[in-house]
């Protein structure tokens, strides 16, 4: 009865900023489960048809398309093009963003932009692009992927740690207008994953600041740690979860 709770056949998965990392492991887990998936990605198209080729080559159907959500019409114009193709989802990973590493006073007013525009406006137009249709089902689901930053922000991220912490109040906001209607909303909050975001280079910090950014557990994540909690709240088996907010961050946020 339990394994039923998981089966996400005959739904339908989008996956933003799939092509890599934390929406890669996403994506491929909630395809192994039944899910047709559809890969979003940005710049690297040759990254996303390696993931939908993984996933179509196990049995399962993926399919690509791009969107740039740094650009104000991109959540509507997704819906268009996915509308077009009968592909509106039933589940909706928001797990697309962009960091900008500098130092706080060093932040100017294009890194602010980018990174508000991507990681924080572009969610609650997703959300306003796909929730009605879910709505309309009576079934749905939307995880958002936010970071232990929420509850220990990095010195060097002060804007993308505010979008991160933006982001989940935004969601219990929508979660408590829609929680009756069949459709939950909730943010997963990875801590430090093993992705390429951390061949990134970020300024150093003080080692006093430092200190209290550690992972208890020691050593770092895998994607596909998030991947599992990922298939719990897009699944029946989540349906009692929503408007949360849950760490994936080995202790990193205590």
């Amino acid at each position: 009865m339990l394994k039923q709770q998981f089966d996400l056949s005959g739904k339908t998965a989008l996956v933003t900023g799939a092509s890599q990392g934390i929406g890669k492991g996403i994506a491929l887990g909630l395809a192994e489960y039944g899910a047709e998936v559809i890969i979003l990605y940005r710049t690297d198209r040759t990254q996303a048809q390696e993931v939908a080729a993984e996933i179509n080559n196990s049995g399962g159907k993926a399919h690509i398309f791009a969107s740039d959500f740094s650009e104000s019409d991109a959540a509507r114009e997704l819906r268009k093009q996915l509308g077009e193709k009968n592909k509106l989802p039933d589940i909706l990973v928001v797990n697309a963003s962009v960091q900008v590493a500098k130092d706080w006073l060093e932040t100017e007013d294009d890194d602010f932009d980018f990174q508000v525009n991507t990681n924080f406006k572009s969610t609650l137009f997703l959300m306003q692009e796909f929730i009605p249709k879910m709505l309309e089902r009576g079934w749905g689901r939307v995880l958002t992927i936010g970071s232990a930053q929420q509850e220990k922000p990095h010195p060097a991220m002060i804007v993308y740690a505010a979008t991160k912490s933006a982001v989940h109040n935004m969601v219990k906001n929508v979660a408590m207008q829609v929680a009756d209607q069949g459709v939950t909303v909730n943010n997963l909050a990875p801590g430090v994953i093993g992705t390429p975001r951390l061949d990134e280079p970020v300024p150093h910090v003080e080692e006093r600041i430092d200190q209290r950014m550690t992972t208890p557990v020691g050593g770092i994540g895998d994607p596909l740690d998030c991947a599992a909690m990922a298939l719990l709240l897009c699944s029946n088996a989540g349906r009692f979860i929503t408007g949360q907010n849950i760490f994936v961050d080995g202790g990193m946020s205590l």
